[in-house]
């Protein structure tokens, strides 16, 4: 209840974009398609982009679709429309590509905006970090094979 009261105060200080994380993809493509920049430079904002359909990317494989192909898909339609077509996406609850608006799926321009500024003060921190300490990800041994005697063959 709480987080449903914070995310409507939010929407109503500075707005809604569509939900189903298509927001940052698009935007992504808009903000940073047509920049002239260096080779450098252009990998980054390449290194963006995919970045941005992440979110989307893991949305529909926890729904059990290809994330390629659903990042495609909305992609595709956003350019075939000359990316006028905001609200396109991918319902998991319905499995289906449609308004995302239209269906009540929506985030607060406020959540979504923070999401990105606080994932580049991360990015920007660490570039210029010269010592970066993390935690080592050891991994999961398998189970150990069950004791005989237990009604096995």
């Amino acid at each position: 209840m709480i987080d449903a009261v914070a995310a409507t105060k939010a929407a109503i200080e500075e707005g809604i974009v569509p939900g189903g994380e298509i927001a940052l993809v698009k935007a992504a493509r808009l903000a940073l398609d047509n920049l002239k920049l260096e080779d450098e430079q252009q990998l980054g904002v390449k290194i963006i982009q995919k970045a941005s359909e992440e979110p989307l990317r893991r949305l529909a494989v926890n729904a059990g679709q290809d994330g390629g192909w659903v990042v495609r898909t909305i992609t595709d339609q956003f350019e075939a429309k000359g990316r006028k077509d905001m609200n396109f996406g991918y319902n998991v609850l319905l499995n289906e590509f449609g308004d995302m608006v239209a269906w009540g799926i929506i985030d607060p321009v406020k959540v979504t905006r923070s999401a990105l500024q606080n994932g580049a003060s991360v990015a920007i921190m660490v570039m210029t970090t010269q010592v970066l300490i993390t935690d080592k990800v050891e991994p999961t041994p398998p189970p150990p094979m069950p004791h005989g005697g237990m009604g096995e063959y």
